[in-house]
């Protein structure tokens, strides 16, 4: 997944990725449609703010599949520590984006925004760990 070949586990990881983030955009789409032009209350509302979310948990899932799933050592652990790499950007800029809030009443981080912010971290930090390994 990570390197220029891909793997049988790299391309099913792509497979399902995408298919996730289809359903994310549709549902995204659906929901918000929904919420504009019939401002649904109670239970239901509730449910379609949530359905967004489903395909996110979706690919955390298959990120974990991905982990399983891959053979190449080598492979594994740039993914693995870019998944850490990525994990302590997120807590960083949330973080000190809180203190920001709290104290110089910076605009509010809605938590929408974490799972994205770690995404951009993903494909921030896995280049610089596959440069390591070039030779």
């Amino acid at each position: 997944m990570f390197g220029c070949a891909i793997s049988p586990a790299g391309r099913r990881y792509v497979h399902r990725i995408g298919i996730t983030m289809l359903v994310y955009a549709l549902f995204l789409v659906v929901s918000g449609m929904i919420f504009l032009h019939l401002h649904p209350t109670g239970p239901l509302a509730y449910a379609l703010a949530i359905l967004p979310a489903l395909p996110i948990l979706g690919e955390i899932a298959v990120f974990g599949l991905y982990l399983r799933e891959e053979k190449d050592e080598l492979q594994r652990a740039i993914a693995v520590e870019a998944l850490l790499w990525s994990i302590g950007g997120t807590l960083s800029v949330t973080t000190v984006w809180g203190f920001l809030e709290s104290f110089v009443r910076a605009p509010h981080l809605q938590a929408m925004w974490i799972f994205p912010i770690f995404c951009v971290f993903i494909g921030l930090s896995t280049p610089l760990i596959m440069a390591r390994y070039r030779g």
